[in-house]
């Protein structure tokens, strides 16, 4: 098994599963802590997530952009393009997105904007989702 893909496999699973958790769990809970509090909370949030997710979507997208260059034996090479494409419009959600309203979480907590933050990141949910299976599917192939 190429060496890369299960590096590539490790890091797409975990941000799975972080990205449900956080959708279905955590990010609705917001609307839960007081606002006296909201402010330190949302610092430590996206501070303890920041190092949480620093460990997994840069490695993610380095592997993604690898297995687009150097593309295992029996892989779809169109499957390794797609998954760059998605690792990148997932970047691309989380700069112009998600990091923005954080940013303005930071100043205090509005109910309207923790309620975008739970809608916009439905489509970083769907798009993980997605590769995972994309990925599944790549390791079906390797191993085919």
């Amino acid at each position: 098994m190429n060496a890369v893909l299960l590096i590539h496999a490790v890091a797409t699973f975990s941000m799975v599963g972080l990205i449900w958790f956080v959708q279905l769990v955590h990010y609705p809970l917001f609307a839960q802590v007081g606002n006296a509090e909201f402010v330190d909370y949302e610092v430590q949030h996206t501070r303890r997530t920041s190092w949480t997710v620093a460990m997994f979507m840069p490695a993610e997208a380095i592997t993604a952009a690898w297995l687009v260059l150097d593309v295992p034996p029996g892989v779809s090479g169109g499957l390794a393009v797609l998954g760059g494409v998605l690792v990148l419009a997932l970047w691309i959600s989380t700069a112009a997105w998600q990091a923005p309203i954080h940013s303005r979480l930071t100043v205090g907590y509005e109910p309207e904007l923790q309620r975008r933050l739970v809608r916009s990141n439905w489509f970083r949910t769907v798009l993980w989702s997605a590769r995972g299976g994309l990925v599944l599917v790549m390791l079906a192939q390797a191993l085919g």
